[in-house]
Formats: structure tokens, C-alpha cells, sequence
């Protein structure tokens, strides 16, 4: 299949999901990062920046019903592991609306569990029907490509490495599996935004907990790359899939604006996502645990 966007490590392609993978190698990608649809768009309302919003983000997010939606999730799933490596990993990210069904889609694509996630945010909006809890987390699933892979973990990094934007992480101390992360910056969405945006600080902690650098990661719903974003700082080559031309198209002006970004060695230990142009750099190199592969 034809790339819509192609340049030395960033790849993207405009089609559907399974069939841009059906397209790609066997063992080919080291890790995947997927945020697939949690088809919740239904006609109810949410809160955005104080405001009562309709839900619904596109025709991508509306669902066909239980099992239309369960057999959507098994079918990519089983293209990931297709192009996964022997020793790959997968991350699947999703809310009470869709994560069960990619656990069980999972399952039946007899991938293996190495942690559930829990990411909490700290600033998430309030609800406004006061009937129900506020939703704060996301869940985020980690598994190997099978029971007898030999995956990726950078314990030392995570466990020494400076994660300053988690108020949970204690320093010098393993990392657990909730994890304190904010929505996206302002400066995160200077060229625009996806409706499910998440923040390149997550991105950077799976990045550099389950690949090594010159690693390719995939993303099968990439939105405005978050995941390509923080794949390239941190040296991993990166290929996107989206059905929406104009994410893709978010998607470069963020790649094209922060390639374009010159950063000295000296600079590179002292950034991080506080400045207006996030640039999340892998920590120093005495904080990586090498693994053979």
C-alpha cells in the first residue's frame, strides 16, 4: 500500500486499519501503541473547557452494536500480532466503554498479560449529570506477543529515571502501576487536535519502558501522532495508520514543525514537557537497561 506521508523514520498511511496491516511484513514492528475507537459516540453530552459538548468525535467512533464491535476489535488485534516480533509488545488504551472488549479480543488472539494500567488524571473534566463518579482514568493494557516471548522492560530506567510530571512516582523507587499524568498541553495542540489526544508524557513513559532506541513502533490508530512524536525524539522509527486524511495531516505538521527544530546535546538534557514545544528526550544513558534482543 501506498504511504500517504513518507520520510526516513516517520511513516504514515491513509486507509483502514486491518488492511494497511495485511499490507506490512511479518515481525516487523518491535512495539504498538493502539487507542482504538471506544465507539461512544451515542448522541450524549461531556464537558470540554467548562462547556456542555456533544460526545460524539466522528462517523470512526460510532459503534455497530456488541458484537459487531467485539469482532472489529479481534480482527485488528489479530493483524498487530501479525507484524509484531517474536519478542514484541502491544498497549491498548481505552475507558470502561471499550477496554473489556479489547481484553477479551486479547485473549482470544492469544496474546499474554504483563500489567494493566491505570492512568489517573489529575485535571480530568468534572460531570456534569452529578449522577456518577467522575471519570478520571484510562486504562491502558500491556501484553507480549505470546507466553514465550522475551519482552522489553527498562525496569532501571523506569524505576531511577526523573518522571517529574507524576506526583505518585516516588524517586528511587519501582514504578507501579497507576500512574498520575495530565491531559495535553496547550502546547501539545498548537496545529490543531484529536478528540482522543493523549499527552506525549504518556507516550514517552511506554516508549521508553518497552523499546530500545532504532526500535519501530506502530500506531494503528494514530490520530495526531502523539505516539510518532515521541517515537522520534527518542530515536524510534515510527509508522502511523489513520482513516482520517485530516489527522494525518495534523499529524505531519507536528512531525514537519518539531523535525525542523535544531537541539543541542547540552539543551537535550534540560528539556522536557514543560516548554512551549515539548521535546521528550530519553534520560540519560546510565539509567537504560541494556537486554539482548
Amino acid at each position: 500500500m501506498k504511504e500517504y506521508y513518507l520520510r526516513k523514520e516517520f511513516t504514515l498511511y491513509n486507509g483502514d486499519c486491518i488492511d494497511v496491516l495485511k499490507s506490512l511484513s511479518a515481525n516487523s514492528v518491535d512495539m504498538i501503541f493502539a487507542d482504538p475507537p471506544y465507539f461512544l459516540s451515542n448522541g450524549s453530552f461531556t464537558c470540554h473547557a467548562g462547556k456542555r459538548v456533544s460526545v460524539k468525535k466522528g462517523n470512526w467512533d460510532l459503534g455497530n452494536g456488541a458484537q459487531k464491535n467485539l469482532k472489529f476489535h479481534i480482527e485488528w488485534l489479530k493483524e498487530c500480532k501479525r507484524v509484531l516480533k517474536l519478542n514484541g509488545t502491544i498497549w491498548v488504551s481505552g475507558t470502561y466503554h471499550s477496554i473489556y472488549q479489547c481484553g477479551v479480543a486479547l485473549e482470544i488472539n492469544e496474546y499474554h498479560f504483563l500489567n494493566d494500567i491505570a492512568w489517573f488524571k489529575p485535571n480530568a473534566a468534572p460531570n456534569l449529570s452529578c449522577r456518577f463518579f467522575t471519570a478520571s482514568h484510562e486504562t491502558l493494557i500491556w501484553a507480549r506477543k505470546n507466553k514465550k516471548s522475551k519482552h522489553i522492560f527498562n525496569y532501571n530506567l523506569m524505576k531511577n529515571g526523573k518522571w517529574q510530571e507524576d506526583s505518585l512516582k516516588k524517586s528511587g523507587m519501582q514504578m507501579r502501576s497507576v500512574w498520575s499524568i495530565g491531559t495535553p498541553k496547550p502546547s501539545e495542540k498548537l496545529f490543531g487536535k484529536h478528540p482522543t489526544q493523549k499527552p506525549l508524557d504518556l507516550l514517552k513513559r511506554i516508549i521508553l519502558a518497552s523499546t530500545d532506541r532504532g526500535d519501530v513502533v506502530l500506531d494503528p490508530f494514530t490520530g495526531s501522532s502523539t505516539t510518532g512524536i515521541a517515537a522520534m525524539l527518542n530515536d524510534r522509527t515510527f509508522i502511523g495508520i489513520d482513516k482520517e486524511k485530516q489527522y494525518l495531516d495534523l499529524s505531519i505538521k507536528r512531525f514537519e514543525n518539531l523535525r525542523s527544530t535544531k537541539v543541542s546535546d547540552t539543551a537535550a538534557n534540560k528539556l522536557n514537557c514543560n516548554f512551549l514545544q515539548p521535546m521528550l528526550l530519553e534520560p540519560k544513558e546510565k539509567y537504560v537497561l541494556k537486554r539482548k534482543r
